[in-house]
């Protein structure tokens, strides 16, 4: 069965939006899209190596495809050993729109259509950006795999990986380094729904009582 694997970066305050350059994803006023390359170390460009280093297909969002789409047929030489493998690979494009796919071997896809298309013979599928899909796909069950590039910058607004809509989920890490950068990369597997627990041994106190009270009218 084909995996679904998550690759992404994002500073330590969640952001993922417009990593690669200063006109890659400007809306809703974010001022800081290339945020990424001052701060990307050797340990992040060794992690892109591994996963795009293997036969792979890209899962997209329909802004993150019109990204790729506009840069990756049209790159010179010096980026063929990504430039390449882009262009070869199946897009698959998860999109409401009509409008035309342009982008060589690119076909439309509904998160629904991803349960047969694991099942279906092929490399693993690979997420980039396309910070939407994340809450459907943990919803649908359809990640296998997650990693985060997690870059030693706070960014404050902008697009957050896990948006309005993402489901409690658990993850177990597989996987972790941390660069002499700062870089943080760390590989996780959903594993399963978040539990409730407590540290409280005791019964609540009658100040606790009263705040939880202050709680449940909306006064606190």
């Amino acid at each position: 069965m084909r995996k679904i694997i998550g690759a992404t970066f994002v500073s330590l305050d969640g952001v993922m939006q417009g990593p690669g350059g200063p006109t890659e994803d400007p809306t809703g006023g974010f001022q800081l899209s290339g945020w990424l390359p001052p701060v990307g170390d050797e340990a992040i460009d060794q992690k892109i190596g591994e996963i795009f280093g293997r036969p792979f297909d890209l899962l997209l969002g329909r802004r993150t495809y019109e990204i790729f789409a506009a840069y990756w047929p049209y790159a010179d030489d010096q980026m063929k050993d990504i430039r390449d493998p882009f262009n070869a690979c199946t897009k698959y494009v998860v999109t409401h729109r009509d409008q035309a796919l342009e982008w060589e071997n690119s076909q439309r896809v509904r998160i629904e259509d991803l349960h047969a298309i694991k099942q279906s013979d092929g490399a693993d599928i690979v997420i980039q950006g396309s910070g939407t899909l994340y809450p459907q796909l943990l919803d649908a069950g359809l990640i296998d795999e997650l990693t985060l590039m997690i870059s030693p910058v706070v960014l404050g607004p902008g697009k957050r990986l896990f948006g309005d809509g993402t489901p409690p989920r658990t993850l177990k890490m597989t996987e972790h380094r941390v660069s002499d950068g700062g870089s943080i990369i760390a590989t996780y597997q959903p594993a399963g729904p978040v539990e409730i627990g407590t540290y409280a041994t005791e019964p609540p106190s009658e100040r606790e009582r009263a705040r939880q009270a202050e709680m449940a009218e909306g006064s606190w």
